[in-house]
């Protein structure tokens, strides 16, 4: 039943937009060469997917991701096998799912905030996981794992393996993409939810 209220024309077309709209923010990406290496480029993909997240629901959320991703392709080919698209969609849906949620239980500002903080700390979590087991092996067959490990080293002489890279680079990269886009989303989500819901 709640399948079937989602998908009605009016949420279709909203879910087609933040989907295309997320598509075009991930083609702009920016490093931050203090925390990871340069080929780690932050987007803020991920603030239209949880404004409609929070909007229509987790569910919805997937489907903007999924579409995200799509239209990305359409746009941008992939030059990853694909496989970049995949932990691209893993970590946004860590992020939206865990805030969807628990925003969906009493939503008020608190319970955003709330969910947006859990969602940030799960992102970081999948992301480190998913880059050591599935992003650096695959990138390794371009760049040796070694250099990844040393361009990592440079930045924090801590990094000496995958995964002192992934808890020292990776994962405080998406702690701050996380709370960059969450702090964009809550200064935004109330003036665009006026217009989603029309009150």
């Amino acid at each position: 039943m709640e399948t079937k209220k989602l998908f009605t024309v009016r949420n279709v077309v909203l879910m087609a937009m933040f989907g295309a709209l997320g598509a075009v923010l991930m083609l702009f990406e920016f490093p931050l060469p203090f925390i990871a290496p340069s080929f780690y480029g932050l987007d803020l993909s991920e603030i239209p997917v949880l404004v409609g997240t929070f909007a229509m629901g987790p569910l919805a959320g997937t489907v903007i991701e999924l579409v995200k991703i799509l239209v990305k392709l359409v746009l941008k080919p992939t030059s990853t096998g694909f496989v970049g698209e995949f932990a691209n969609f893993c970590i946004g849906c860590s992020l939206i799912l865990p805030a969807g949620w628990i925003y969906k239980l009493h939503k008020n500002r608190k319970r955003a905030m709330a969910g947006m903080a859990a969602g940030t700390v799960c992102m970081a979590a999948v992301g480190a996981v998913l880059n050591a087991v599935v992003m650096l092996p695959f990138y390794s067959n371009f760049m040796p794992l070694e250099s990844i490990i040393e361009a990592g080293a440079a930045i924090n002489p801590a990094i000496s393996n995958v995964w002192t890279f992934v808890l020292l680079a990776v994962a405080p990269f998406n702690l701050i993409k996380g709370a960059l886009v969450s702090v964009i989303t809550a200064l935004i989500y109330k003036r665009i939810s006026v217009i989603i819901h029309g009150r």
